[in-house]
């Protein structure tokens, strides 16, 4: 399986020089880092060519690493269904570096941006409809950033008295639990009833 992954990234790199910057196989599936200059070619070269034929674009996702210069990966998850198999296309790009939407290869992108620009905060150049999709419309920040803060400030529910949505400070219901997820029943030094039934 490795060696056929290893042959089709040897082809995308002969057939387009200068598209794929790296590419690496992990859990059986190639995975091709490009620059978001070659991005758009990049997907366009892995929908048209009749060796690839990437038609489906699965999901877009993103990635968090906050110590990393250019923090944020976007990573594109094809599949072709006429060769049976799946790719994965890797980007990276700064808090402020915007990527190309991909909207005018795969339609379907406009869903898959539009989430990892509310969630994240990575722009695309070239998204018809670049908005909020999943958290509320006067909402702040980007919930999945690993720097967002656990708790914010205003809290939305509505109110049936006033027929409207309201915002109030967050009031936590319990107090914040850290969980060490070990057994009780593991690690005692005391004997527990039917512990002995186990020993014999």
């Amino acid at each position: 399986m490795s060696e056929a992954l290893n042959d089709f990234a040897a082809y995308v790199n002969e057939a387009r020089p200068g598209l794929v910057a790296s590419s690496a196989i992990a859990y059986d599936e190639l995975t091709l880092n490009t620059t978001p200059e070659n991005l758009i070619a990049l997907l366009t070269f892995l929908r048209d060519d009749v060796q690839a034929r990437y038609v489906n674009l699965v999901d877009i996702a993103g990635v968090d690493w906050p110590k990393r210069a250019r923090r944020f990966d976007v990573v594109y998850h094809l599949l072709s269904p006429s060769q049976n198999a799946r790719i994965r296309v890797k980007v990276q790009c700064g808090e402020d570096e915007a990527v190309p939407s991909a909207c005018a290869v795969y339609p379907g992108a406009d869903w898959f941006e539009r989430e990892a620009w509310d969630l994240y905060g990575i722009l695309f150049t070239g998204h018809p409809d670049l908005r909020r999709i999943l958290t509320d419309y006067g909402f702040e920040g980007h919930p999945l950033r690993k720097d967002f803060p656990l708790t914010g400030f205003v809290e939305v529910r509505y109110d049936d008295g006033a027929k409207r949505v309201v915002y109030e400070p967050v009031q936590l219901r319990q107090e914040f639990r850290n969980f060490d997820f070990l057994s009780p029943w593991e690690g005692t030094d005391y004997v527990l009833p039917g512990d002995e039934k186990a020993k014999v």
